[in-house]
Formats: C-alpha cells, sequence, structure tokens
C-alpha cells in the first residue's frame, strides 16, 4: 500500500473515535433533559409504548432502574459522559494530526477495558481476549 493510500485509511480511525465522542455527548445532553422528570411515569410509558406487561421480570427492572435514578446520578453520569467525548475528541485530533501523544492516548484508553476482563478469569486468559504480545504470558 502506498503512503498516501494507508494516510486515507488511517484518516478513519480520527473519525471513528470523532463520532463515538459525540454519540456519548449527545447521549449525556438526553440524560440532563431527564432531569426534574418522574422517571418512574416516564419508564412505564416507555414500556406501555412497546406493549410490553409491567409486571414481566424485564420491563419491571428497567421501571425500577429508571425510578432510582437522582437528578444527582443523572449529572453524574452527564458529567462522565463529557469527559469520556473530550478524551474521545482529543484522541480523533490528535491522530488526524499525527501527534506521538495521541497514539500513546489510544493504547492507554483500549487498555482500560482488559483490567475487568482479566479480573473475571482466574486462570491464565484465552488468547482471544489478549493483545498479541501477551499470548507469550
Amino acid at each position: 500500500m502506498t503512503s498516501s493510500g494507508l494516510r486515507k485509511s488511517l484518516d478513519i480511525v480520527p473519525a471513528i473515535e470523532a463520532a463515538k465522542g459525540t454519540i456519548v455527548l449527545l447521549a449525556g445532553f438526553g440524560l440532563l433533559g431527564l432531569l426534574h422528570r418522574d422517571l418512574h411515569e416516564l419508564g412505564s410509558e416507555i414500556v406501555e409504548h412497546l406493549h410490553l406487561n409491567p409486571a414481566r421480570k424485564y420491563p419491571h427492572i428497567f421501571i425500577d432502574l429508571l425510578s432510582s435514578l437522582t437528578d444527582q446520578r443523572l449529572w453524574l453520569m452527564a458529567g462522565m459522559a463529557l469527559l469520556y467525548s473530550t478524551i474521545r475528541f482529543a484522541e480523533a485530533y490528535g491522530l488526524w494530526k499525527q501527534k506521538t501523544w495521541a497514539e500513546w492516548l489510544a493504547l492507554v484508553g483500549g487498555c482500560i477495558y482488559l483490567p475487568p476482563r482479566l479480573m473475571r478469569s482466574t486462570s491464565k486468559p484465552p488468547s482471544s481476549m489478549c493483545p498479541p504480545w501477551w499470548s507469550i504470558w
């Protein structure tokens, strides 16, 4: 592959990171739209709109989950969404401008998901869930 072809292929990665940041940022704004609302009633309306039986297990869990959300938790989740999207936008910008720090940010960001997977495993983790350099372990 030529260097211009490789560059075009690598331009997809920052676009994906920016898209992930945008989606999460919009979700955070959506959470702020739920402030000061009766979330139990909203959950019941959603379940009714989907023609689900609210007495069944999963619709009941969904309604209980929405009912347990407080304004403080919604603010916290919206703040976490803002933090996540800011990191994704910074990574997208750095990768687009071919900055070395962005490659490190991408590596660290990808490794964040590894500890929960490894903690669930009591023995040597399967190679399918580890990066290639861990298969030596």
